[in-house]
């Protein structure tokens, strides 16, 4: 049983760490784009101007924090933790930091084999099969995902010429305990897609009164008999990831007022 309670927390966030002779005094550009693959988070570093500063940091690793600058907009961006636990650290270190909106996407796997890899994903609701999300709000079987940039991420794919499918997701944290038995169920209710942390963002995002949006592209299928990979792996179909990079960097300038 999760222990759900209103106050806040006996550990308050601080905001990002910071190696030697950079400036602790930072206020971060109030949107953030976070990409959790590695792959495309350093595709951008190489490709655009970006100024790293400061760190995301635990006991074993270490993301950089960049100011990114896209089409002379000034966007933080960093390499978001998988997993609802990191996830949810990496929002309240960042708000703590200045970050007012937040834009979050990646992978996900597909319940309906109809969805094309790498085509968008939009969820509206997420079911909570995890456990970080019950310590920011009350427990519920689903949580509402906020849609409030929608109608500009639409602009966005109709200009880009992707395809996108609405629809639940279902959050987990045991992607290797993703049996056929549940697969079964959140298909019926619902959901289109599985992926770790949708649930984590809305709750957080929730509980710190921060805008955002998210969305997936999609990846491996569920919807058969045997798994089936598709792109999952990082490298694979790249060039397309790539473009759905794009998708994030735009949406960003859009919201930056």
């Amino acid at each position: 049983m999760i222990r759900f309670s209103n106050q806040e927390g006996f550990i308050r966030p601080k905001g990002i760490k910071f190696k030697e002779g950079q400036d602790i005094n930072i206020k971060l550009p109030k949107v953030a784009v976070g990409v959790f693959s590695r792959h495309l988070f350093y595709d951008v570093v190489q490709k655009f101007s970006c100024r790293e500063v400061g760190l995301l940091k635990c006991a074993n690793a270490e993301r950089e924090v960049f100011i990114l600058n896209y089409k002379g907009n000034e966007i933080t961006f960093f390499m978001a933790g998988v997993s609802g636990p990191w996830i949810s650290a990496d929002i309240e270190e960042l708000h703590a930091q200045g970050v007012e909106k937040f834009i979050i996407f990646g992978n996900c796997g597909v319940l309906d084999s109809s969805i094309e890899d790498c085509s968008i994903i939009i969820p509206t609701k997420a079911f909570r099969d995890e456990g970080t999300s019950y310590h920011y709000q009350e427990a519920s079987d689903m949580i509402d995902i906020d849609l409030k940039y929608e109608n500009e991420f639409l602009e966005i794919l109709d200009k880009y010429d992707f395809d996108y499918t609405k629809g639940y997701t279902w959050t987990t944290d045991a992607f290797f305990r993703e049996t056929p038995e549940k697969i079964e169920y959140f298909k019926n209710n619902g959901a289109v897609c599985v992926e770790m942390e949708g649930a984590v963002i809305a709750s957080v995002c929730k509980r710190l009164g921060v805008d955002y949006f998210t969305f997936y592209y999609a990846g491996d299928n569920l919807d058969s008999t045997e798994w089936d990979e598709r792109s999952l792996s990082g490298l694979t179909n790249i060039d397309k990831k790539k473009e759905v990079m794009l998708l994030a960097l735009e949406l960003a300038v859009k919201i930056n007022n």
